[in-house]
């Protein structure tokens, strides 16, 4: 049995890098869910003897990710804003930081766990944090759009070097109420035990999203 838990767990870090021993503090009514779910797994674990895995998995990416997410958002307006369909991009927090990787990698780690000898509960992650400013730039790089910063804190933008205008902004409606400020997880336990890796680097999944976008968008 594999259950879905959530680098969303840790929230209001306690510590950094995050790993399988470090205290949850959720900041979410999502994260307070996965806390239970995690915990009940393991009771039933304990208690039945049953072979359920938990893995706290960071965030995991890829061209099927819905629109609501971030990353997604991200690589669909900017394939939008090169082809003229959309003038402008509006997001929260460009500071918060993650720990993103591929959905494929992370996928390949549920099944490793899924085949070990001994049922255990796994961090998954690259171990490497970028900011959702960081992954507004490669985007924009990707789909080759001129740009420069200007600004700071909720005055922070990306302005077209072509047009002069404003492609990137923050607005504070898109700010979260309890913002989790950054995650970075330490998968040493995963990549010593299941002998597993991730194996797409940031700039190779900003560069997937993204392309996948320019051709179907």
């Amino acid at each position: 049995f594999y259950q879905a838990s959530s680098s969303e767990m840790f929230g209001k870090v306690l510590e950094t890098p995050q790993n399988e021993d470090t205290r949850f503090y959720p900041r979410s009514p999502y994260g307070v869910a996965k806390v239970y779910s995690h915990f009940i797994t393991q009771n039933y674990r304990e208690s039945y003897d049953i072979f359920a895995c938990s893995g706290i998995l960071f965030n995991h990416e890829s061209p099927l990710r819905g629109n609501e997410f971030v990353t997604k958002k991200i690589a669909k307006a900017v394939a939008r804003i090169k082809k003229g369909k959309q003038d402008q991009l509006k997001l929260g927090n460009l500071e918060a930081k993650r720990d993103w990787g591929f959905a494929g990698d992370y996928v390949e780690a549920m099944h490793l766990m899924l085949q070990a000898n001994i049922a255990d509960d796994y961090v998954i992650s690259t171990g490497e944090t970028h900011s959702v400013k960081e992954f507004i730039q490669a985007s924009l790089e990707v789909a080759d759009i001129p740009f420069e910063w200007e600004g700071e804190g909720i005055d922070t933008c990306a302005i077209s070097k072509k047009s002069g205008k404003k492609i990137v902004v923050c607005s504070e409606e898109f700010y979260r109420p309890a913002e989790v400020d950054s995650l970075l997880g330490d998968s040493s336990k995963a990549r010593k035990i299941l002998g597993w890796e991730p194996k797409t680097k940031f700039a190779s999944l900003v560069d997937l999203m993204v392309k996948y976008e320019l051709e179907n968008n």
